[in-house]
């Protein structure tokens, strides 16, 4: 069973147990966090495309922390002007743990 889901206005797929990193969420550590923007769901047999969500599909996932990504450098230049920046990027993220994928009803036959 899988699905793929949007928060932070990118895609993730989900299977029960699964260690996500998610852009950053307003949740304390150990906190339960339900996504109910499911793209698409699968049982196994059948997959259940949405228009554009699944209806009644949500991933509830555990919220194991916070942290920040590997730093990321941005460098710009101008030749022959003398013009250089450089500047440094670390992305906050949230750690979750999917817990358990509920379809809300049956997948209609594709």
């Amino acid at each position: 069973m899988y699905a793929v889901f949007r928060s932070g206005g990118k895609q993730f797929r989900a299977e029960p147990g699964a260690m996500i990193r998610i852009p950053s969420l307003d949740a304390e550590a150990g906190d339960t966090v339900t996504f109910d923007d499911v793209l698409l769901a699968s049982n196994g047999d059948d997959v259940t495309v949405g228009t554009p969500k699944v209806e009644g599909a949500e991933v509830r996932a555990e919220v194991l922390g916070h942290g920040r990504d590997k730093k990321v450098i941005v460098f710009k230049r101008k030749r022959r002007k003398g013009y250089r920046r450089k500047q440094g990027h670390r992305q906050g993220f949230t750690e979750v743990r999917v817990q358990d994928i509920s379809l809300g009803r049956a997948p209609l036959d594709q």
